[in-house]
C-alpha cells in the first residue's frame, strides 16, 4: 500500500508535471492530495497532476518517488488505471460517483437522522435526475459537478464553505426551464420544502432559500447566463456561492468554448443577433465590475483568466 510518484516529466503551463497516484484505493490518493492541499478539481481519473514546484514536498509527505513505468505497472496491477481510449465512458461515471459520494458527506455534516438516512438519499437521486434533465445543455449534472469542485478549491486556499453554501449548489439550478426569476423562485421552494420535511433546522433552510432567490440577474436581456449576482456586496455563503457559479469563466480555452456553446444551445430559440447583443451586454457587466469574483481566493485563482476568457467572447459576439 503506497502512494507513488514520477518524476516531474511532462510539459504544460509553463512548469514541469508529475503523476501522483496511489496503488491500493482512489479513496488514500485523495486523502493524501488533501495533505498536500491540492482541490479535488486536479484529480484526472486516476492521477493527480503535481507541479515540479511540489513533488519535494510530497516526496516528504510519504509519496514513493518511482520511474514513470513504474506508476503506470503499479496502477495496471491494481486495476486503478484508466486508460485513455476508457476516458470518454470513464468520466461520466466518476462524475455520478463524486456527487453521490458528496452529497452523502453533506448528509453527515448536517447531522441528518439514521431514521432519515433513506430520505436524504432519495433526494439527492432525484436532484440528479433534475440535472440530467433531456433539455438542459449546460445547466446539467457536469455544471452541478464543476460549482462543487469549485468550492472545494476554495476551501483549499482557506474559504470556510458551509453546509448552507453546498445545500444552495446542490439545489441552486435544480429547477431549470430557462425562465429567469420563475427558474431561481421554483429551486428554492424546491429546497425549502425538501429540506424542511427533513426536519433541517429552519433557519438554515431560509438561508439556503433566500441565497437561491438572490442568484436572480438584476436585469433581464433575454439571455441571464451567466448570473449576474446582486447589486450589493453578498454575505460569505451567497458571495462562495456566486464564485464557484462563475468559475466556468477561468476554464481553459477549451472547456470554455464547450461553455459557451452549451449555453448558446439551451437559447437555441433565441435569434442569433439578439443572443449575441444580449449575451455581450451581460458578460460586459462582469469587465464593467471591479472584480468579477467577491471573495480574495477567487480572485487570485480565477481573476484573471476570467477576465481574458470574458473579453474574448465579447470581441466574438460583437463581430
Amino acid at each position: 500500500m503506497a502512494i507513488l510518484i514520477d518524476p516531474p516529466a511532462w510539459p504544460a503551463h509553463g512548469t514541469l508535471w508529475s503523476h501522483l497516484v496511489s496503488d491500493t484505493s482512489t479513496d488514500e490518493l485523495h486523502a493524501f492530495a488533501r495533505l498536500l492541499g491540492f482541490p479535488r478539481r486536479s484529480f484526472d481519473l486516476d492521477h493527480y497532476d503535481v507541479a515540479a514546484a511540489n513533488f519535494d514536498r510530497a516526496v516528504a509527505l510519504g509519496a514513493l518517488p518511482v520511474t514513470g513505468r513504474e506508476v503506470v505497472l503499479r496502477l495496471r496491477e491494481s486495476g486503478l488505471r484508466v486508460r485513455q481510449v476508457d476516458r470518454d465512458a470513464v468520466t461520466p461515471l466518476r462524475r455520478r460517483q463524486y456527487l453521490h459520494e458528496q452529497w452523502g458527506v453533506l448528509g453527515v455534516q448536517l447531522g441528518v437522522a439514521s431514521t432519515a438516512v433513506d430520505a436524504w438519499r432519495k433526494l439527492g437521486d432525484d436532484l440528479l435526475v433534475r440535472w440530467n434533465e433531456p433539455h438542459r445543455r449546460y445547466h446539467d449534472e457536469r455544471h452541478l459537478e464543476d460549482v462543487l469542485l469549485a468550492l472545494d478549491h476554495l476551501e483549499t486556499r482557506g474559504e470556510r464553505v458551509s453546509p448552507a453554501t453546498l445545500l444552495a449548489a446542490w439545489f441552486h439550478d435544480a429547477v431549470y426551464t430557462g425562465a429567469t426569476g420563475d427558474d431561481e423562485r421554483a429551486s428554492a421552494a424546491l429546497a425549502s420544502s425538501a429540506l424542511t420535511a427533513l426536519g433541517l433546522q429552519s433557519d438554515l433552510v431560509d438561508e439556503v432559500r433566500t441565497s437561491i432567490v438572490a442568484t436572480i440577474p438584476d436585469t433581464d436581456a433575454g439571455v441571464s447566463e451567466p448570473r449576474s449576482g446582486p447589486r450589493a456586496r453578498p454575505g460569505t455563503t451567497l458571495a462562495h456561492l456566486l464564485d464557484a457559479d462563475l468559475s466556468i469563466f477561468a476554464s481553459s480555452p477549451s472547456r470554455y468554448a464547450e461553455y459557451a456553446a452549451a449555453v448558446r444551445s439551451e437559447y437555441a430559440h433565441v435569434p442569433d443577433a439578439d443572443f449575441a447583443a444580449g449575451r455581450a451586454r451581460i458578460l460586459e457587466a462582469y469587465l464593467d465590475r471591479p472584480s468579477v469574483y467577491f471573495t480574495a481566493a477567487a480572485r487570485h485563482l480565477w481573476e484573471s483568466r476570467a477576465r481574458a476568457n470574458v473579453a474574448a467572447e465579447v470581441a466574438r459576439l460583437r463581430r
